[in-house]
């Protein structure tokens, strides 16, 4: 089987000839520490990641480099939301938004364009995306062609209203005292999401990965019936947009998600990414998901990643792979991200370990 065939297969609860293997993102400085271990000397490629966490072509290009060499299953790239640096820790993107840039993670909004209800007369987002945008996505697609399974990581509207508000706390309170705004940013953000996903769909993408975390370790950031009320039905109409563009869809989330796993369930994702560790069983996961959706991660970057040994990373995986692996539906991968702290060597053994232990038949 091909890596797109493994893959889809596993999304549509079935069993490839192996366990696949699945990367969010493998962020630039282990893309270059993999490249100094595996790729010929390449020494005009260093890690200079810009803080906005836009990728330079020459990492996308080594990217691609290392997914062949490897022989991953898939792709995960991005777009460009069109940053403008303003100063040395800061950047707005085309829809308004300004951000504190950091060198250890993801940039956090900290003024949105949405400041009161008048700032919406006129506002939409969905116009502003150029085909451009997606650059780094168009490359990885007509480098590695067919063959492997291109996911295109797109930003849940949830986190999208956050965004434009200037930040998560000021969302939550319009949950409380303005819910009509609160309805009116997530159908803003819902249209946007679905031409963004309507552009990778264009350009080949397989796959979506709608990201956006809604929990903590102990719970979620909202209620229930918050998500319910506010959420869930525009995850519907952008699972029913994306299945009708034929594409599959995937939810991720950190956290713990049992309080809403069922209505991730309900509006019919294809997939659950990543099944954090600390706070949700693997096995247990995978006892409610079977038949009904892909789980996908579980190997954790938190502490085995950055700190265990290749020995320990087998062990886990091989672990991994007899709790969630039978009978299909299970796509390998970290519980988040290769982030800047993980061992290159460890992402190496984890691979290594889908190899050996994840073909099927299991044993």
């Amino acid at each position: 089987m091909t890596g797109k065939e493994r893959i889809l297969c596993a999304l549509q609860g079935g069993q490839p000839d192996r366990v696949p293997l699945f990367e969010a993102y493998i962020n630039e400085p282990v893309v270059v520490r993999l490249a100094d271990l595996l790729l010929p000397p390449h020494a005009s490629i260093r890690s200079l990641q810009d803080r906005s966490g836009e990728e330079r072509l020459e990492i996308t290009d080594l990217y691609c480099r290392l997914v062949v060499t490897l022989d991953l299953d898939s792709t995960c790239t991005t777009y460009s939301t069109g940053l403008t640096h303003l100063d040395a820790r800061h950047a707005r993107d085309k829809f308004g938004t300004m951000w504190a840039l950091s060198e250890h993670g993801e940039p956090l909004p900290v003024e949105g364009p949405i400041k009161g209800r008048t700032d919406l007369v006129g506002f939409e987002m969905a116009s502003k995306l150029e085909r451009t945008d997606f650059s780094a996505v168009q490359h990885v697609i007509d480098r590695l062609g067919a063959d492997r399974a291109h996911f295109v990581s797109i930003p849940d509207p949830f986190k999208v209203t956050w965004s434009l508000r200037g930040g998560m706390e000021q969302l939550m309170v319009d949950y409380a005292l303005d819910p009509d705004l609160v309805l009116d940013l997530t159908r803003i953000a819902t249209t946007y999401v679905k031409a963004a996903i309507d552009v990778a769909a264009d350009l080949g993408a397989d796959v979506i990965l709608l990201s956006g975390d809604f929990a903590g370790e102990d719970t979620l950031l909202m209620s229930p019936q918050h998500f319910r009320t506010y959420i869930k039905p525009f995850h519907r109409e952008i699972v029913q947009h994306t299945h009708a563009r034929g594409l599959r869809i995937v939810k991720h989330s950190d956290g713990n998600m049992w309080p809403i796993l069922d209505d991730i369930l309900d509006v019919g994702f294809d997939g659950f990414h990543p099944v954090q560790p600390q706070c949700m069983d693997i096995a247990a996961v995978k006892r409610h998901l079977r038949g009904r959706a892909c789980i996908i991660g579980n190997i954790d970057c938190r502490h085995l990643l950055p700190f265990g040994t290749e020995a320990e990373v087998t062990s886990a995986v091989r672990g991994t792979i007899d709790q969630a692996a039978p009978g299909g539906g299970y796509i390998l991968s970290s519980s988040n991200t290769i982030h800047p702290g993980c061992k290159a060597e460890n992402y190496l053994a984890m691979v290594a370990a889908a190899r050996e232990y994840g073909r099927y038949p299991l044993g």
